[in-house]
């Protein structure tokens, strides 16, 4: 069942991967003809920067899960460079809700320099919202992180009395 369930998680995991690396080539190339031109490129050269870091964000969580279902099948998960993994997924994601707070604020700062184009609160509660749930889902792979900080010490304090039994006996 772990076999199928990790072997599953592999393809979401290889399908979201390859699907932002095109994303990143072809949003950000589109955005960039659309926005150089326009009476707002300054807000591309804040945005599309934020979008690509954004995406980066998530191809390092995308990585860093890989490498633990990696570990998971090998039986290695309870160790420290599983721990240094699960560092960069919850930095990854705190990075995220920095980033998609930047949306937001750049919206309103535009609608203040150009008041014709009104941005909708709603929009920017949303992003808003958005950045405060990722914020939280970083403290949950952290409150996760903890555990397994714990287990990966039980796991340590297991084979040592192991050895000394074994010694024992």
């Amino acid at each position: 069942m772990l076999g199928r369930v990790t072997l599953a998680l592999r393809v979401v995991v290889g399908v979201c991967l390859a699907g932002s690396v095109v994303a990143q080539g072809g949003t950000v190339l589109g955005l960039t003809l659309l926005l150089v031109d326009g009476p707002l490129a300054w807000q591309g050269l804040v945005v599309l920067p934020t979008l690509f870091l954004a995406v980066v964000c998530l191809q390092v969580v995308g990585v860093c899960v890989w490498r633990l279902l990696t570990m998971v099948r090998r039986g290695t998960v309870f160790t420290a460079a599983a721990l240094r993994h699960v560092d960069r997924v919850v930095g990854a994601i705190a990075v995220l809700a920095v980033l998609v707070t930047v949306l937001p604020v750049v919206a309103v700062v535009s609608n203040r320099t150009q008041p014709g184009d009104a941005v909708a609160p709603g929009v920017v509660g949303l992003a808003l919202g958005a950045s405060v749930v990722l914020a939280g889902v970083a403290l949950v792979v952290l409150a996760q992180r903890l555990l397994l900080a714990q287990a990966v010490a039980r796991d340590a304090e297991t084979r040592a009395l192991q050895a000394e039994l074994d010694g024992v006996i």
